[in-house]
């Protein structure tokens, strides 16, 4: 009875001791081995690219976290004043913060929006929209996208 008690105490013992380690693992496996960011993206050097052909000219972007081919990459969009965006969709949904500038957009079956300089926006997924960048200064926009970066234009089928 003895040596059954002894055995079942240490089996408990021994259990402990790997939930521990197995804990220990797991949290360690959920740390992140990725850098923080900080970049000014008014006056900051940025490396500015072309935007996607649905939008002709007069627009730049520059990805400034993440990798766009994958989940939760962060761009900016540099608009020069007077700027038109047609009408595009995306796959992913947009958390826009605009930087500098004056901005309307408008989503299918809402009244448009005004954006000035601190204003948040969000985008749902799937959802036909326009844009202008309609102040006298660039518009600096902001986007979070939660899935890979794209752009559609015209509405989803």
């Amino acid at each position: 009875m003895e040596t059954s008690k002894s055995i079942l105490i240490n089996s408990l013992f021994f259990s402990l001791i790997l939930l521990g380690f197995g804990h220990q693992t797991y949290s360690q496996a959920g740390m992140s081995n990725e850098n923080s960011v900080a970049v000014n993206i008014i006056d900051g050097d940025l490396e500015w690219g072309d935007c996607p052909e649905l939008i002709p000219n007069g627009c730049n972007v520059t990805i400034i976290h993440g990798d766009p081919s994958k989940p939760n990459a962060d761009a900016v969009f540099k608009f020069q004043p007077g700027t038109d965006i047609p009408e595009h969709w995306h796959n992913s949904a947009e958390r826009m913060i605009l930087v500098q500038g004056e901005m309307t957009v408008s989503y299918e079956d809402e009244a448009t929006k005004t954006l000035k300089a601190g204003y948040y926006a969000y985008g749902p997924s799937k959802k036909p929209h326009t844009a202008k960048c309609t102040g006298s200064e660039p518009c600096l926009l902001f986007v979070g996208f939660e899935k890979p970066v794209d752009a559609f234009a015209g509405k989803p089928e």
